[in-house]
């Protein structure tokens, strides 16, 4: 694949000082040695560790989890390992916030290499949603209900969470969203508008009912009549994996392949879901493609990582293809690396934890909320 040599976050910028180079030792270490120390390592720390692996992460590290999904998923797994001292979570930053908020109180949260962050988190600060929150009442918007993906900082999910919202997964969103309109007219979506706004139609809320609020322009920068009959306030956020996705591409797979069904994930532009035969959550993907008729052939729209081994695992009764040819890669779930799981699991054997993941208290409380009302959403 080459090197794959990414621009940091600004997550990463702001823990760059945190984050230790992994040892010399553990690097050019041959696979095969890894796999047998991991092994080894594991086997010796028994039932005190668990490894959540996320779908997007490279197959050198999936193969090593215990629990492996998407962010909902993962989520729910983390109660069922209370026996567990350790939590490795094999993924980006807010997903390890997420475990440590969901965790019992003896556990710890370990994310193998700090500078797994994400730029959509990024996109969303806390004060910015301050500051947009006191504009909208200002602006006297009322009955505004926040909701908040699992892409985004602790901090976000705490605030939204103490003023009565919740967060969601690309696997419940469509649920969140109704829960979010039996208790407000409005909502704001933070931070992936593509998101919300590919959710929010697909529940006939048209597009003149939804507005792109950019948290850097004042006001939002919406025309006060259009954000009067907006029901979707939209943060201007992306996923700049997601947003690779182009309708062209899917008319140039279609001349290429006829009969070629495309499903893609709804963090992809909303002019992709329309051309696409279906759209859904990375668990929605692997669902459907795994109980189609044999003989399909598919084009997925969404991490390479993914795409690749759901193909290896359908070979040869279904055909799967990236919709983007060059496969577009997450970039910080690839920082994750097995070099840094190993380092990470004899250091545990030795007593010394490392990259532990721990969400301050004053913003604990308020996370479990929104998250708890996640979970209990469907």
């Amino acid at each position: 694949m080459g090197t794959i040599i990414p621009l940091l976050t600004e997550f990463e910028k702001e823990h760059l000082s945190e984050r230790q180079a992994l040892p010399e030792r553990y690097v050019g270490l041959s696979d095969e040695e890894m796999a047998a120390r991991i092994a080894d390592a594991r086997r010796a720390l028994g039932t005190r560790l668990v490894i959540l692996g996320h779908h997007y992460q490279r197959d050198e590290v999936i193969r090593f989890a215990d629990y492996t999904g998407d962010s909902f998923r993962l989520a729910r797994q983390i109660a069922s390992r209370p026996e567990a001292d350790y939590i490795i979570f094999c993924g980006v930053h807010f997903m390890a916030e997420s475990a440590d908020v969901l965790c019992a109180p003896h556990q710890q949260v370990i994310l193998p290499d700090l500078a797994a962050g994400c730029s959509m988190a990024d996109m969303a600060a806390p004060d910015q949603l301050v500051t947009t929150w006191e504009e909208l009442t200002a602006l006297g918007v009322r009955g505004i209900v926040p909701v908040t993906y699992i892409n985004s900082a602790a901090s976000i999910k705490a605030f939204v969470g103490e003023r009565g919202g919740t967060v969601c997964t690309s696997s419940n969103a469509a649920a969140t969203l109704r829960w979010a309109f039996e208790r407000g007219e409005r909502v704001l979506f933070l931070p992936d508008q593509h998101l919300g706004r590919n959710t929010a139609y697909a529940m006939g809320i048209p597009l003149d009912e939804m507005v792109v609020w950019d948290p850097d322009e004042i006001g939002g920068g919406v025309e006060p009549e259009a954000l009067e009959r907006a029901k979707m306030l939209l943060w201007k956020g992306h996923c700049s994996v997601h947003t690779r996705f182009s309708a062209r591409q899917i008319e140039a797979m279609r001349v290429q392949h006829p009969g070629i069904r495309v499903i893609v994930h709804p963090e992809v532009p909303w002019d992709v879901v329309q051309a696409a035969d279906d759209s859904g959550s990375t668990e929605y993907i692997i669902r459907t493609v795994s109980e189609s008729p044999e003989g399909s052939v598919w084009a997925v729209g969404t991490e390479v990582h993914l795409v690749n081994r759901l193909a290896q695992q359908m070979a040869p009764a279904r055909t799967v293809l990236s919709l983007d040819q060059f496969g577009c890669l997450c970039s910080t779930m690839f920082r994750v690396s097995p070099n840094h799981l190993l380092w990470i699991l004899e250091e545990l054997l030795e007593g010394r934890v490392h990259n532990r993941i721990v969400v301050p208290d004053d913003q604990k409380h308020w996370t479990r909320v929104a998250l708890d009302r996640m979970l209990s959403i469907s």
